[in-house]
Formats: C-alpha cells, structure tokens, sequence
C-alpha cells in the first residue's frame, strides 16, 4: 500500500488530503499537524475549517483510509510521498520584511524529514512557495541525507475557497513539477498515479520545478489584477456616471478576456493574493527587474486605494464625520461561503471607521466573535504566523461589538457598510432595517449585492461601487 504524509493540516492540507483518500481508498492518507487542537477537531464532529462539501467527504474516508495525527516522525518516518502543507508567511522583519516569504516553517520541515527518514522518498511542495524553494529544500536535504534519495516535487494548490472541493474533484488542471532526471520523471509519475484515480490524463500537466513554482504566483497575481482593474473601473464610473456592473459585463463578453473576477468589490482578500504579489515583487526585486516589480506593486496598491476610498466615502457622505455613530458592518469574512478572515478588506475598512471613532456592530453568519477582535487588534502579516506567536487573548477593541443577525447589527444605526457578499444580505427585511435605523439611514454596499433602486424607494441613501451615484452623494469628495 502506498503510504502518504501530508505535514500541515490547515486549509489546503486537510481537503487536499480528504480528497485523495476519497479516490484513492487503495492509499493511506495521514494529515499531521504539531498543532493538538487542531488535529482534535479533524478528528471530531466540529472540523476546523468551514468549507461546503468538506464534512461529507471527511465523514466517508475517515477511518478507513484517512486519518489525523500529531505523530509527526512517526508518519513522515513511514511514508512514501509527503506533502508539505505548511505557512509561508509574508517576513516581518529582516531582509525582505514586508514582502519576502518567510522559509522557516518550510526550512525545518525539510530538516525533520531528513532527521527521521529510513526510505526513499519523494517531497511535495504544496504550500505557495517562492521560484527556487525546491532547490534550497533539495540542498538539505541531499546534505543530510544519509544515503537516502529524496525527490522534490512542486505541485501547487489553485483552490478557491467556497468551492475547494468541486475545485479538487473538478480541477481546471493539475500542475506537477520536478527535475527531468529518470529520477526525477519517476516521482513525477507517481504522483500522477495519484491524481490519475479521478483527473482525466490531458489536465495533468507536467513541467520543470522552477515552471511550476512560478505558476502559483503568476495565477493569483493575474487573478489580482483583474480585481485590481475592475475597480480602478469603479472608481471612474462614479466619477462619470458609468454602471460599472453594465461595463465589466459588455468587458467580460470578449471572449479573449472573459467575465470570471470582474466584479468591483471594496477590495480583494484572502490568504494568497497580496501575499503572493508581494513575493513575485521581491523576486522581480532581487533579479534586479525593477520595473516589472513595480507594475505588480501597482495592484496591490489599488486594492489598498480602493479600501482607503470606501471608508473615505463613508465619513464624508455622512456630515464628514462618523465619530460616535453605530455603524453596522455585513459580513467579515473575505468572501462568501467561508469563515477565513485573512486579509479580508473588512479589516482594513473597519480599523479606517474606527479611526474616526466610529461605533461598530459587526455580523457574520460564520465568523466567531473571537476571530473578529483577534483581527481588529492584530498586526498586518502577524495572522499568518502559528498561534502561539499572535496575540493570546485579545482584549478587544471597545467600540466594536459583535451580532448575531443582521437586524440586531443595523439596529439604531446610522449606516450599514456591506463587506461580504453572503446570499442573505440579498433576502433581508430592508423595510424593518430601516424603520429601525437613525435617519437619514445610510446603505453603502461594497459587494454590489442589494437592489439600489427598491433601497432608495423605501428611503435609504445608497451608496454602491461603482454605480452612478445617488443625488446626496454627487458633491462629495470621493477622496479626503
């Protein structure tokens, strides 16, 4: 039976690895993680991560094929293929801070392997590395390697979180990298074996290492910059009176650029999008392209204006000042169907309120109450460290408080702001919402997800990314 490790048991390692044993039952598949709690939760009812299609496909292998441990020699000792799933952190100090990634989770990974290691393996790198990672993990390896012949592989994960498992049962393609050596063509093929079980032959591509490694990056910085353009788009179209949704729909029908990630939003987040432009930067950096660098850095830098220009429209539109008032904040998370909060704009345009001494009533159907003051009080790049490096115990942000429903969120309050786009922001009572707010009650969606037109009928003043904007807004300042 081939036995595989994957050492990480985090948003990537854990569906990546239900699913393999799903499709692969003639495979023992072992998650390891050094963290007991989080290991404890895939082992119980509760999972750790909130993703549809997760529970059932966890429920049908566990047990029989696929199992979670804290015994991380013991498994990494007795497998065939490992997978390395763990953080590559954006550094924050030292050479490189604020956009290189931090190797050292990676670096004693490789070095544990080698430590316990009786048996040929081959090493997958599945966590979003920098181009050349392979290189340096191959180097200790091969340095400390006792006679045993290791292989690095690199095949990166594209999953969209939401849709993580139709992604892993459905993938675009699968990308598999590793040196053209008989070796190294021999480990390639093993793993295809794997995927083979359920992706048909002509999505697995194969390329060199370096190919592969640089791929992860160049997808999500493509992806970025389709956001990044789309609202760039927005702001001009509040400026001319253009329906940003009417234009990124007449864009997406050329059939050379498409309609995927043309929707204007207050801003992109998650866990790899900034962090990985941020990485292809330095990169660019460090080979001394300096102005490819600073055409990536240019994305980054209009999500930011696009973050900053929300709260800005925010205070201004109402009296240029939000000191004191209750504004309640829909949805946290970064996108929909998903309870990760990394990099979230939410963060961003809530510290920018609070600034201005704004009250906060915040609802999320699947964020914890916790999580939300946990982000309100950390440091940028610090969420992506272990947990025993992020602050223990938040003390809370005091002018923030935490919902249950949407209702209770907009009670009395002067305005609501629409981060997230979750389904029931689309369904709610805005009626009742507004009978219960202060007047003149404010709706700014930054996800473009409520009808304008039946919200100004009831009363409210609305604000939405790049549409046309209402009449109490025109002679605002869109910038402070």
């Amino acid at each position: 039976m081939v036995k595989i490790c994957c050492i990480g048991a985090g948003y990537v390692g854990g569906p990546t690895m239900a699913v393999i044993a799903l499709n692969c039952p003639s495979i023992e598949v072992v998650v390891v993680d050094i963290s007991v709690t989080r290991i404890s939760a895939w082992n119980s009812d509760q999972l750790p991560i909130y993703e549809p299609g997760l529970n059932e496909v966890v429920k049908q292998c566990k047990g029989r094929n696929l199992f979670f441990s804290t015994d991380v020699e013991k498994h990494v000792s007795e497998a065939d293929i490992i997978f390395v799933s763990v953080n590559t952190p954006t550094k924050t100090r030292g050479l490189g801070a604020g956009k290189a990634a931090d190797l050292t989770y990676w670096e004693s990974a490789a070095r544990m392997i080698a430590d316990v290691s009786k048996s040929n393996k081959i090493v997958v790198e599945k966590s979003t590395v920098p181009v050349k990672t392979a290189e340096a993990i191959e180097r200790i390896l091969t340095h400390n390697s006792k006679g045993i012949k290791y292989q690095i592989l690199s095949n990166p994960e594209f999953l969209a979180e939401g849709t993580a498992i139709q992604d892993l049962f459905k993938p675009d393609r699968v990308l598999i990298g590793g040196r053209e050596t008989p070796d190294g063509l021999k480990a390639i093929q093993a793993l295809k074996d794997v995927y083979a079980h359920w992706v048909p032959e002509d999505r697995i591509i194969t390329t060199n290492l370096w190919s592969a490694e640089l791929s992860k990056l160049a997808a999500n910085a493509f992806l970025a910059q389709r956001i990044s353009s789309v609202n760039a788009m927005s702001a001009l179209c509040e400026a001319t009176g253009a329906d940003v949704s009417q234009v990124s729909h007449a864009v997406g029908k050329d059939s050379r650029i498409g309609p995927k990630f043309l929707n204007a939003s207050v801003g992109f987040g998650g866990s790899c999008f900034q962090k990985d432009i941020l990485n292809l930067v330095y990169i660019c950096e460090c080979n001394g392209l300096a102005e490819v660098a600073n055409y990536w850095k240019q994305v980054i830098k209009v999500n930011d204006y696009q973050k900053n220009r929300f709260v800005n429209r925010v205070v201004s539109s109402m009296f240029n000042t939000v000191s004191g008032k209750k504004i309640g904040i829909m949805g946290f998370a970064f996108k929909k169907d998903t309870g990760d909060t990394r990099e979230t704009p939410a963060i961003d345009v809530c510290k920018g309120l609070l600034g201005d001494k704004a009250r906060l009533s915040i609802y999320d159907p699947q964020v914890t109450a916790d999580q939300i003051q946990r982000d309100l009080t950390m440091n940028k790049f610090d969420w992506d460290h272990p947990i025993h490096l992020q602050p223990m115990s938040p003390t809370g942000v005091k002018q923030v408080s935490i919902a249950w429903d949407a209702y209770e969120a907009s009670k009395d309050a002067h305005a609501l702001c629409i981060l997230t786009e979750w389904d029931e922001f689309k369904t709610l009572d805005y009626r009742r919402i507004f009978d219960n707010m202060q007047k003149p009650a404010f709706v700014f969606d930054g996800r473009n997800v409520v009808n304008v037109e039946m919200l100004r009928d009831i009363g409210f003043i609305v604000y939405s990314i790049g549409k046309p904007l209402d009449p109490w807004l025109k002679n605002m300042p869109a910038v402070a």
